[in-house]
């Protein structure tokens, strides 16, 4: 890592999560039948615990699991079936993995039930927004939260989203996300800022902030970036003459790394990923030549 990156300690419960001396790696584990890239296949407990498990031998530095979807335009689930979903997997994972376990949820309940079943961590796309006690639940709760950039809601962000200056106002938005969590009672040095790549965002609105990623330092946080398998991706690589590409394809997957690359040499503590094995990989070569 570059010797000028800010390095951070967050304590996950036992275990901690030391950011800026290398690019850590979160895996994704979408317990759902609609995510954009890989609904359906790992829905049941059995299947989501294996791939989690996998994804940690993999290299995996933390687990992030999700019971609802929020690709564009994507409808809410209901506050129960989503801990149907997750609560099982999060429990079967407890004492099988030595990384933090991450809830990606909106709802404070959520949250609230996933840390009692062994989550360490807690993602909120919505930035406190979704749900007014989410702050106050991770601060009882006395774990690190995860605030992230979203412009509008799943179900909206995409129609045409517009900026007066595209980094100043996400910036501007996390910093005041950051400012409610203080106020409502969570650590300021346990929170970790995720710019939103994909989440109400154009192409160019992408490529942009991972070229800029290094300004968000300014917020003093660990940076957490999630290009994977994302939309802007996969047009970039696609014929316009074609149908829409495969998420899974093999094209997708390096598309996905030059991504991750770019991310990690512009000053991600983090990168979300579906594919740990390709990232970690990736990594190793990144991270040493940023250290040298």
């Amino acid at each position: 890592m570059n010797a000028s990156m800010p390095t951070y300690t967050i304590a996950c419960g036992s275990r901690a999560l030391e950011l800026g001396k290398r690019t850590l790696i979160m895996g994704i584990v979408n317990v759902t039948p609609d995510s954009f890239s890989d609904g359906g296949h790992f829905f049941s407990q059995a299947q989501a615990v294996a791939q989690a498990v996998r994804l940690v031998e993999e290299g995996a530095d933390a687990l992030d699991i999700g019971g609802e979807s929020t690709r564009p335009f994507s409808d809410p689930v209901s506050e129960s079936e989503e801990m149907d979903r997750v609560l099982p997997v999060i429990e079967g994972l407890v004492n099988r993995v030595a990384v933090p376990i991450s809830i990606d949820t909106t709802k404070a309940s959520v949250a609230r039930q996933a840390v009692a079943a062994g989550a360490t961590l807690i993602n909120d796309v919505s930035a406190l927004r979704s749900d007014p006690q989410m702050a106050t639940t991770a601060a009882r709760c006395r774990v690190p939260l995860i605030l992230m950039h979203m412009k509008g809601t799943p179900k909206t962000m995409q129609m045409d989203p517009v900026y007066d200056n595209l980094i100043a106002d996400i910036m501007t938005f996390l910093s005041d996300a950051v400012d409610r969590a203080v106020a409502a009672g969570v650590d300021r040095s346990a929170i970790i800022l995720d710019p939103g790549i994909g989440f109400g965002k154009t192409i160019g609105h992408n490529l942009q902030i991972i070229r800029n990623l290094d300004r968000f330092h300014d917020l003093d946080a660990p940076l957490l970036i999630g290009p994977s398998r994302k939309m802007f991706i996969r047009r970039l690589l696609n014929d316009p003459s074609e149908k829409e590409m495969d998420p899974l394809s093999l094209e997708v997957a390096r598309g996905t790394q030059a991504a991750v690359a770019a991310a990690a040499m512009q000053g991600a503590h983090m990168v979300r990923v579906h594919d740990v094995a390709r990232t970690r990989a990736t990594l190793a070569i990144v991270d040493a030549i940023a250290s040298t």
